[in-house]
């Protein structure tokens, strides 16, 4: 596709043109990372929050505006930390498909199908996602940026259900059409997705060549992104860049390149990758045993995910909160985050971050009651039953070992069925844990329900709400509420 000048003037053409050069202009400068331009691009069709104005256009215009404005909703709310971005963008680009569908028009009802995608697995819906970006397929049956961007999104997917092997053989498959398109961010995109796979296939018997590999594939994705002026994704090439080097111990230049990763996502005010480095700057400091560090960065990570609605990214930045606060002592506190990982995964669909996050739990709290040891083993192997990561597969051989010897600890004679367990109800046991830290905080704060929200990291009114609708039975820990006194009293 033609790049078209921003500066041109389109006075003259009429409002159907415009609107169309508008469109064009502005995935243009979404595909460089530059958000606020393209809203600026699209501001007399489109004002931020708001639905597209599409008066007088033909039909078959208005329909791209539509989809042009829900690409753009989507991928601002995800920089925005919006959850109702992404339901919106839903809306919008269901929409324009519908209109494409009633013309019949296959290839734009694919990209439609195609972005749609993308708005579930921002929200953790894999196995939606997944069935949208392969019905996208069928229909592109001819090589293009349209039909790279669909595989892309589905090895993306399949990386996101760690299911490796198939993302790699999408990516290697393919290799081809992303060598031929000219979209410098899809290309770079694709050298940045084909490293992160080969670095979750790496093995222990060839680590050191393996990830050198990874490596040249992250500089290639970061070269591309030079090329295609997105600095946003340049951050991500570097960040993941840092993750390589922390695998091979070479922790000095990891964090270089994760501190250079941060400037450029403040600077561009990305939160949700701000806090995608700072989950990664997590995983470094725990690597260093910088422990407090690791869990100061883990926390902000996931109050910003957990604010975006992005499930997966939360589910994974819990999980290393919890390694933190368990490396740190606070045993209670790192089963309620792992446990809340758990939770968000699996409500999401990410069934495999559910299972990192159970597997993990049972590596990094030493005395977990049998039961749950033997249920957090249970459904990790239930969730990870397609996994394709050969580290994952031996931590699961571990954990057994683990479950092995503590059940055999605690068994007595004639009672096998302590080897069977219940299912568990996660929701039950976040709210027992949630009682107990809150039961804790009060008796640390005299029962002062300000003090002992401070101490949680939470509001005064979050607390009292929580102890007055879950916990009704803690209002006698707390101290007595005191109406304030009004004009009337007098």
């Amino acid at each position: 596709m033609r790049t078209i000048s921003l500066k041109q003037d389109i006075s003259h053409l009429s409002a159907n043109e415009q609107a169309r050069f508008r469109c064009q202009a502005a995935l243009e400068l979404k595909d460089r990372g530059d958000y606020e331009g393209a809203q600026e691009v699209m501001r007399p069709l489109w004002q931020t929050g708001e639905q597209p104005d599409t008066t007088g256009l033909y039909p078959s215009v208005a329909a791209e505006v539509l989809l042009c404005v829900g690409i753009l909703t989507g991928w601002i709310g995800s920089k925005n930390e919006s959850k109702e971005s992404n339901e919106a963008a839903r809306d919008l680009i269901s929409e324009s498909i519908a209109y494409y569908e009633s013309t019949r028009d296959v290839t734009k009802v694919a990209a439609g199908q195609a972005e749609l995608a993308y708005c579930y697995w921002r929200a953790g819906a894999l196995d939606e996602a997944r069935i949208m970006f392969i019905q996208a397929l069928q229909r592109l049956t001819i090589e293009g940026n349209t039909r790279a961007n669909a595989l892309f999104g589905l090895s993306v997917v399949e990386w996101s259900a760690a299911r490796y092997d198939d993302a790699l053989k999408l990516l290697t498959d393919n290799a081809s059409l992303f060598e031929k398109i000219t979209n410098h961010t899809l290309k770079g995109a694709y050298h940045l997705q084909l490293a992160m796979v080969l670095r979750k296939l790496a093995t222990s018997e060839n680590k050191e060549t393996e990830l050198q590999a990874v490596l040249d594939e992250y500089v290639e994705a970061d070269r591309q992104f030079k090329v295609a002026r997105n600095t946003a994704f340049r951050a991500h090439a570097k960040n993941n860049i840092g993750n390589a080097l922390r695998d091979m111990s070479r922790f000095t230049e990891a964090e270089q390149y994760l501190d250079h990763a941060r400037r450029l996502t403040v600077s561009i005010r990305d939160k949700i990758k701000t806090a995608q480095v700072d989950e990664s700057r997590a995983q470094l400091f725990i690597a260093q045993d910088r422990i407090a560090e690791a869990e100061a960065a883990a926390r902000h990570a996931a109050r910003s995910f957990e604010k975006s609605g992005h499930h997966f990214f939360l589910a994974e930045a819990l999980t290393t909160h919890g390694i933190a606060l368990a490396r740190l002592g606070q045993t209670v506190r790192a089963q309620f985050s792992f446990q809340k990982a758990i939770e968000v995964a699996h409500q999401a669909g990410a069934l495999n971050r559910a299972g990192i996050a159970a597997l993990t739990l049972i590596e990094e709290i030493a005395d977990l009651p049998p039961e749950i040891l033997s249920g957090a083993y249970q459904q990790a192997g239930e969730w990870l039953a397609e996994c394709q990561s050969p580290e994952l597969l031996l931590r699961f051989k571990a954990a057994g070992t683990k479950l092995a010897l503590r059940l055999q600890q605690g068994r007595s004679e004639g009672e096998p069925e302590i080897l069977f367990n219940p299912p568990r109800n996660v929701k039950q046991d976040l709210w027992d844990i949630e009682r107990e830290m809150i039961s804790k905080a009060l008796a640390e704060a005299n029962g002062s329900v300000t003090h002992a929200a401070s101490r949680l990291g939470m509001s005064y009114q979050g607390l009292a709400y929580i102890i007055k609708t879950r916990h009704s039975e803690l209002l006698k820990e707390r101290s007595p509420v005191h109406r304030r006194s009004s004009k009337r009293d007098n």
